[in-house]
């Protein structure tokens, strides 16, 4: 069967391509950034993209949906928004999604976000967004993945991810989980039929293979012996095999052999970009390889009237295609035999 689904806070449309990936119609999105929907649209021609404040939807001009995705704002709850959570006005956009569950009805929910969000306030805020899910008629299965360990993308990008079915309000647990299993006699519901995805015993690919030196720029490349940052930077990355960030006063050095997890302010004074030795050159990486360390489709078309500081945004604001059509995947095959029988 193919499912409908409907996207919130959209993005560029990483979510909306791991459910495309699965034959999935994604029939509508939602994204209020102007830069983002350029993108998007670029990327995703069949999907209604509303470019609108999401305050502003509701069922009345909303087609109906199998399944209703959310990356909702994640920088209320992280470290490096300043964790103000509910009382960010972004962080008040979770309700949007609870709303919308509740005005369309839609089968399943896939939501994410950062890990953090599990610990925020000492696990109040978590515990009410549970509280809330539940209340509408949704079970909650919170878990958490690091995309290196379980794709062959090769960032080390942890994020928190639930999954709800409709009408499964019982079945939830009150912390991120490894194992979807309750002590209970729920065994008969769509949740319980949900499995987690399973960690990958393979090693993810070298980062060089999702290298493309068509995009990189002069002002990417670090070789001004006059420049104070660029001497630093020289004198730091020697390993052609691993992965740094300057951060700020230093050189950090990733030694795992992976990228580190991409950022939103990537763009913002450079400081986060990650830093690589390629065939004798020191340079960041570029936007196009940021995607591709998103796990985004090469042919992802990057719109050329739009700034790079607003494509690294674009990029460490987006979500690991992989990781999340591997979850994605879970969720059909659950839908799937519950349709089947």
């Amino acid at each position: 069967m193919i499912y409908k689904v409907g996207s919130l806070f959209a993005g560029v449309g990483g979510i909306c391509q791991a459910f495309k990936n699965l034959n999935c119609e994604v029939v509508w999105a939602n994204e209020i950034d102007h830069s983002a929907c350029k993108t998007y649209r670029l990327n995703h021609k069949n999907t209604n993209l509303i470019e609108d404040d999401v305050r502003n939807i509701s069922n009345k001009n909303l087609d109906d949906i199998d399944i209703l995705t959310a990356g909702f704002p994640c920088q209320p709850f992280s470290q490096a928004g300043h964790g103000r959570g509910f009382e960010d006005e972004r962080g008040k956009l979770f309700f949007e999604v609870s709303r919308l569950l509740r005005e369309l009805k839609p089968k399943a929910y896939f939501l994410e976000n950062v890990k953090t969000l599990a610990s925020h306030n000492d696990g109040k805020t978590f515990q009410t967004i549970k509280e809330e899910l539940k209340d509408i008629g949704y079970s909650f299965i919170p878990f958490v993945l690091n995309a290196s360990k379980y794709t062959d993308i090769p960032q080390g990008r942890e994020r928190i991810y639930i999954v709800g079915f409709r009408d499964e309000g019982d079945y939830y647990f009150s912390k991120p989980i490894k194992e979807n299993i309750l002590q209970t006699s729920k065994n008969n519901l769509l949740s319980a039929k949900f499995q987690i995805p399973q960690q990958t015993n393979k090693a993810p690919k070298n980062i060089k293979s999702f290298l493309d030196n068509s995009y990189v720029i002069p002002s990417d490349i670090y070789s001004n012996q006059s420049n104070e940052i660029h001497r630093k930077i020289m004198y730091s990355v020697v390993d052609e095999n691993i992965v740094y960030q300057y951060r700020r006063y230093y050189v950090r050095s990733n030694k795992s052999n992976v990228c580190p997890t991409l950022t939103a302010n990537m763009g913002a004074g450079g400081h986060n970009i990650p830093i690589i030795l390629n065939n004798g050159v020191i340079r960041r990486l570029n936007p196009k390889e940021c995607f591709n360390l998103q796990g985004f489709p090469r042919n992802f078309i990057l719109p050329e009237n739009i700034s790079r500081v607003q494509l690294y945004k674009q990029a460490g604001n987006s979500v690991v295609v992989p990781m999340v059509e591997k979850i994605a995947k879970e969720i059909v095959t659950v839908l799937d035999a519950f349709d089947r029988s």
